[in-house]
């Protein structure tokens, strides 16, 4: 989920019956029904499946049909719709983070490293620059500043180039300043090569309550 589809999911856990719904659903080892969410929380089974549904378009819960009689077959009537807890992990973090994306580079970047014998550091190099071409893939014709924005950078224009407001790795990148701030410049790095024709580089430039990474004007030839 991007960051405003997750804060409406938060916020619709902010009504109190929706809530109490939402933690019996999740509470129980099997999907549960309408009914038997309405009988628990004491509402009428109308008001359960508006809030049920609710929660399911806001991709808290998951809707799964099945049959509980135990038979099948012509005649065994229709599956009941059950509720369970979405497959979805929703997180709220402002100013953004992406500790995500870092766990998984540096997971991947373990695992290539225990497979060929070479150095992590060169791994994680290579992991992020990867991923940073494959961010660019997937935002093909968007416009650089847009890019950085949906990822978390914050990007301030500096004429040209740009100053990055927010590292979306700030808490690592406080406890292992120089592993986290070289995979976000090849990360970075790899975002500009993937785009190509921006004129810009990433460059490691430290600044109070920014990213280490700043994006500067390429040297004129």
């Amino acid at each position: 989920m991007d960051t405003e589809a997750s804060i409406q999911a938060v916020a619709a856990l902010d009504e109190p019956t929706r809530r109490r719904l939402y933690d019996h659903v999740v509470a129980e080892p099997s999907p549960v029904s309408r009914e038997q969410a309405a009988e628990v929380v004491g509402i009428p089974r109308t008001t359960a499946a508006f809030h049920l549904d609710r929660l399911v378009g806001e991709g808290l819960l998951a809707v799964v049909f099945e049959r509980r009689t135990g038979r099948t077959g012509p005649g065994a009537g229709r599956p009941a719709k059950l509720y369970r807890r979405s497959d979805h992990d929703i997180g709220v973090s402002l100013p953004e983070r992406q500790y995500d994306v870092a766990g998984h580079l540096l997971a991947a970047a373990l695992e290539d490293a225990e497979a060929s014998g070479g150095s992590p550091r060169r791994a994680l190099a290579h992991r992020a620059h990867e991923y940073g071409e494959s961010v660019a893939r997937d935002h093909p014709g968007t416009p650089l500043a847009e890019v950085l924005q949906a990822h978390g950078f914050e990007p301030r224009s500096t004429g040209a180039a740009f100053d990055l407001a927010n590292c979306p790795f700030k808490a690592l990148a406080k406890t292992h300043p120089a592993l986290v701030c070289s995979m976000t410049l090849q990360l970075l790095g790899g975002l500009l090569d993937g785009l190509g024709d921006t004129g810009l580089q990433a460059v490691l430039e430290p600044q109070p309550a920014h990213c280490c990474v700043r994006l500067t004007l390429l040297p004129s030839s």
